[in-house]
């Protein structure tokens, strides 16, 4: 019997510790435990285990905790995870590991009612409601029967004192019911049909049933390297290890094709053949019209996973998934470590979005490390989306993906027509931000009573208030960015680090009243526009900060695929794959945003974006139009979406990409020192840089200020490392760090490989 084990600990530490093994107590990998920790008692998970060594003087583990094992692929996933992103493995395993909360599992149980066989000692009207209700012999709640009854929950209580209803336990409602993948369903398009068997077929590449996975050594557990992890990761521009014959598979479809009805027959599929299957969302707590449409294709929701899940049910859908007894979650990116029994098909839903990356602690790409949880377990991985990520096309046009695609609408819908406003020449009448244009087409819109949406991708009231007396700009104190308005709340608010006050009478640098001005719009300012212009219609305004959380929003989505408004005015919020059928006409009210930013994905981002508000419009019955208010018509951006031709764009953006050696042709990381004291971060970028010593084919640049140097109170400077494809960067940026200064105080240092933001 091992002797020692080694257990990873859940903290910020690259290795795992070594205990002795109590005589009695049976480990295997993937077990959680409980053991000794300086003076404290902390959880871990058996990492490894070794039968020739003694356990000696270790400190033996305390004992074994009742948690769901951890399996090896997902052993493989938090390992492979530290090893590309340079992170400790203990803060790999901590996205993996959370054990059930006591409370949680003292959940109070479910109490129900039913007749107790003897009549009340008092009748009265309402009991008499309540025991016609009851003589069915059911079992209700009591809320239940007080409405079925049409009476006040006191008298079901009344009646329970009494003796003539008896309480009895129900059974705990299960998280998800078992979805039934050949649950009738409105019939595919012939095009829709060839891409669904494409998915299904990827199966065949696999074994089904999954079946139990053996368990490796403590050798083998320890074989996988740096270089190893470079080697997987293919093309540098993103974590995409190389898959087996059908393996991973891009799903590109234009707005309105009917993607989502495709991958869900791979989803069908994979249950059919006793697997799990996930689905990753960017916006989980906004997908309230993609849960309608799983249960109509099969007849129940699934299980959702999201910050917003409480703790209870967090820990009831687990187990139910380590247990296999959930068969489908609908996740945020943190599903994506949940502990699945027999994982079958991985779904990563508009797989473009930059929602993916995670920005802070981990930095870690979730549709990536999606692709690499699905070569762990053996089984598909399906990217779906209208605009994909250059990443993904460049692996499908090199064969490292399957490219699936659906070039028409669903049901011979057309595309909307897209033409440009130029402001240059269109220009809004003084203090407005629509053109006369733009104005024209909402009136003639709504007169034929459809609906119209307004996307500015600019939440609040203005981006920047100034006084008109002395200049002073509202800036955050914890950050350099600029106090965003919100009227509806009646603050200056910080976009980056949530810090608000209070907007005041009169300036607080100057104490003139009267001269606070609001500078540019925001989608409040359009909303109080539109009110004047069209003042009998109902607006509903759509953005992630608007009071009453994903609830409104999910009740305001829900108004407005119903056509229970005239006009929407949203952000990005809006472009996600929602359908609102009586939809016709999209304005873009300042499609420039982001073209001018130093980010060289700028491009690529607000092509999709616009590509995908625009195309919101002409989903139902009516054919759709868009405009797009622009001073640069003739942009590259611009001129790819007016003309409809997104190959192109996409042709020279790659070539674009290629000739500069940017991802997914070369290789980029970021190191970003930060402190509290500006001076110390940037001397401390400053001797990281003196001892770079890059070889050839990598290039370190910097440090250089970040275009945002001060966010929640601390200075930023960053250190780019541009790198050509074949380089194992992982490994040059531990060699660098081993050389250079070690972080002191305050002072900390960032990795993060394959960034997504520049900022």
């Amino acid at each position: 019997m091992p002797a020692v084990a080694d257990i990873l600990i859940p903290l910020a530490l690259d290795t795992a510790y070594s205990y002795a093994v109590p005589p009695g107590l049976t480990l295997v990998p993937g077990d959680i435990v409980q053991v000794p920790l300086g003076p404290r008692e902390t959880i871990g998970v058996v990492w490894g285990l070794d039968a020739r060594a003694s356990g000696g003087n270790l400190r033996p583990v305390t004992g074994k905790v009742d948690a769901p094992r951890l399996s090896e692929p997902l052993r493989k996933l938090v390992d492979w995870l530290a090893r590309y992103t340079l992170a400790p493995k203990g803060s790999a395993l901590a996205m993996a590991l959370r054990l059930p909360d006591e409370a949680a599992q003292r959940e109070a149980p479910r109490i129900g009612v039913r007749a107790a066989g003897r009549p009340p000692s008092r009748q009265t009207p309402a009991r008499g409601k309540v025991m016609a209700v009851v003589t069915d012999g059911g079992v209700r709640g009591k809320s239940a029967l007080a409405r079925e009854a049409g009476v006040s929950l006191s008298v079901v209580d009344g009646l329970i004192d009494d003796g003539a209803l008896e309480t009895v336990a129900l059974v705990p409602e299960p998280v998800a019911l078992p979805p039934d993948p050949d649950f009738p369903r409105v019939p595919l398009s012939d095009a829709q049909s060839a891409a669904a068997h494409a998915l299904s077929a990827a199966f065949d590449a696999f074994p089904r049933p999954i079946p139990d996975r053996p368990e490796t050594s403590r050798d083998e557990e320890r074989g996988g390297s740096a270089v190893e992890a470079a080697k997987a990761t293919g093309d540098g521009g993103g974590a995409v290890p190389a898959s087996g014959p059908g393996g991973t598979i891009l799903l590109e479809g234009v707005t309105g094709s009917g993607k989502t009805e495709v991958y869900f027959e791979a989803v069908a599929e994979c249950v059919r053949r006793g697997g799990q299957a996930l689905v990753l969302m960017p916006e989980i707590a906004l997908t309230a019209q993609f849960l309608d449409r799983f249960k109509a294709r099969f007849g129940v929701r699934p299980a959702t996973w999201h910050s917003g899940i409480g703790g209870k049910r967090r820990e009831r859908i687990r187990a139910g998934v380590a247990a296999g007894e959930i068969a489908v979650v609908v996740g945020a990116r943190s599903a994506l470590f949940l502990p699945f029994a027999r994982l079958g098909l991985v779904v990563v839903d508009e797989e473009h979005e930059s929602a993916y990356k995670q920005e802070d602690g981990v930095h870690y790409h979730a549709r990536d490390m999606a692709v690499v949880r699905g070569r762990l377990e053996g089984c598909p991985v399906v990217l779906a989306s209208a605009t994909p990520s250059i990443e993904s096309l460049v692996n499908a046009q090199i064969g490292r993906y399957r490219h699936v695609s659906l070039p028409a609408r669903f049901g011979g819908r057309s595309l909307p027509r897209i033409a440009a406003i130029d402001m240059r020449l269109d220009k809004p009448e003084r203090g407005r931000f629509l053109s006369p244009p733009m104005v024209n087409a909402v009136t003639a819109t709504l007169a034929e009573g459809d609906q119209a949406l307004l996307f500015l991708n600019r939440r609040g009231y203005a981006p920047l208030t100034l006084c008109r007396a002395c200049g002073h700009r509202y800036q955050c104190r914890n950050c350099s960015t600029w106090l965003v308005e919100h009227r509806f709340r009646r603050a200056l608010v910080c976009h980056q680090c949530g810090y608000a006050e209070r907007k005041p009478e009169a300036c607080t640098e100057c104490g003139a009243f009267d001269h606070l001005t609001p500078c540019g719009p925001g989608v409040e300012r359009i909303a109080e526009e539109v009110a004047e212009l069209f003042p009998e219609r109902r607006v509903v305004v759509l953005s992630s900060d608007f009071p009453g959380g994903a609830e409104r929003l999910r009740q305001e989505l829900e108004t407005v695929a119903a056509g229970e408004c005239d006009i929407v005015i949203g952000t990005q919020l809006v472009a996600k794959g929602h359908n609102f059928p009586h939809l016709t006409l999209v304005g873009v009210l300042d499609a420039d945003i982001g073209l001018t930013s130093g980010d060289p994905r700028a491009a690529e981002r607000t092509f999709q974006l616009l590509q995908q508000v625009t195309g919101r419009a002409g989903r139902g019955e009516r054919p759709g139009r868009a405009l797009v208010q622009t001073y640069q018509p003739d942009h590259p951006v611009i001129a790819a979406l007016l003309s409809g031709d997104a190959e192109r764009f996409y042709e020279e953006e790659i070539a674009s990409r290629e000739a500069a050696g940017l991802p997914p042709f070369g290789r980029l990381a970021a190191l970003i020192v930060s402190s509290e004291e500006r001076e110390k971060a940037e001397a401390h970028g400053q001797a990281l840089a003196r001892v770079a010593d890059p070889p050839p084919g990598l290039a370190v640049l910097g440090p250089a200020e970040a275009p945002l140097a001060l966010v929640r109170g601390r200075w930023r400077f960053r250190l780019l490392v541009k790198a050509e494809r074949g380089i194992d960067v992982q490994s040059y940026l531990r060699d660098w760090l081993a050389r250079g200064p070690k972080p002191r105080g305050n002072l900390k240092v960032a990795i993060d490989v394959d960034p997504q933001s520049f900022l």
